[in-house]
C-alpha cells in the first residue's frame, strides 16, 4: 500500500469516525455561528470613537477565520492524540505500516475539510449580518491551509505533553484563548501595551490574521507573513508527527 493509500485510508476513519459523533459536528459548526452573532451585534454598534469595536466591520472577518482555524484542529487533535494514547491506540498503530507522519496528515486534511467548511459559514454569516467586505484573493486559501497544519501541529504537541483528554482540551483553551485575542485578530497592536509586541511577534496566529487581512482588505504587503507561516507549519507539522508516541 502506497503512501497516499494509506492517509486516504486514515482520513476515510477519522472521518466516519467524526461524522457518528453527532454532537461534535453540531458544535464544530454551531460555534462559528454563535460567535458571529455575538460579535456582529458588537461590531454593528461601531461606537466610531474608539474602542474595541471601532474599526470597520471588514477589519475583523480576519479575526472571525482566525477562531476556526485556531481553536478547530487545535482542540480536535490535541483530544484525538491524549484520547488514543489514553486507549493504547498507537500500540496498534506501531503494527501497522501507517508511519506517524502520515497518521497526522490524514488528521491535518480532515480538519481542512472541516475547517474550509466552517471558514464558508463564517464568511457568509459575517457579509449577512455585519455587511462585511471582503476580496478574495488566491493567497487566502495557502493561509487557511497552512494555518491548519500549524494547530494541528501544536494539537499533537499538546495531546502527548497532556496527561488526560481532559487536560488537551483544558490547555488547548489556555493556549488559545489568550493568543486569539493578542494575534492581531479583534485587537488591534495600537490599542496594546509596547511591552506585548515581542509576545505578539511570536504567536503563529498573528501570521495567519495579519496576512488574511492584508491579502483580503487592506491591500498591505501579505508575503512576507505567508513565508514565516509557511516556515511555522513545516516545522510544527514535523514536531507534532514526531511527537506521536508509536506506543505509550
Amino acid at each position: 500500500m502506497s503512501t497516499a493509500r494509506r492517509v486516504r485510508a486514515e482520513f476515510g476513519a477519522e472521518w466516519r469516525s467524526f461524522v457518528r459523533r453527532r454532537t461534535a459536528v453540531f458544535f464544530t459548526f454551531l460555534f462559528p455561528v454563535i460567535l458571529i452573532v455575538i460579535f456582529g451585534a458588537l461590531v454593528r454598534t461601531d461606537p466610531g470613537e474608539g474602542g474595541l469595536f471601532a474599526e470597520p466591520t471588514g477589519y475583523y472577518v480576519a479575526g472571525y477565520l482566525a477562531v476556526v482555524v485556531l481553536f478547530t484542529p487545535l482542540s480536535r487533535v490535541s483530544s484525538t492524540v491524549a484520547r488514543n494514547r489514553e486507549g493504547s491506540r498507537f500500540e496498534k498503530l506501531a503494527t501497522t505500516p501507517l508511519s506517524r507522519t502520515e497518521w497526522l496528515a490524514a488528521h491535518t486534511l480532515v480538519n481542512v475539510v472541516l475547517v474550509g467548511v466552517a471558514g464558508v459559514l463564517v464568511l457568509g454569516l459575517a457579509f449577512v449580518l455585519t455587511k462585511a467586505t471582503f476580496v478574495f484573493h488566491p493567497a487566502f486559501l495557502a493561509f487557511f491551509v497552512l494555518g491548519v497544519v500549524v494547530f494541528c501541529g501544536v494539537g499533537a504537541l499538546l495531546g502527548r505533553l497532556s496527561d488526560s483528554r481532559d487536560g488537551a482540551i483544558a490547555a488547548a483553551n489556555a493556549i488559545g484563548l489568550p493568543m486569539l485575542f493578542l494575534a492581531e485578530t479583534f485587537v488591534p497592536r495600537e490599542m496594546l501595551p509596547g511591552w506585548m509586541g515581542p509576545i505578539i511577534d511570536v504567536l503563529p496566529l498573528t501570521y495567519f490574521s495579519r496576512g488574511i487581512r492584508a491579502a483580503t482588505y487592506s491591500g498591505e504587503p501579505w508575503l512576507a507573513d505567508l513565508a514565516i507561516l509557511a516556515v511555522l507549519a513545516v516545522v510544527f507539522f514535523l514536531a507534532g508527527a514526531y511527537a506521536i508516541p508509536r506506543t505509550d
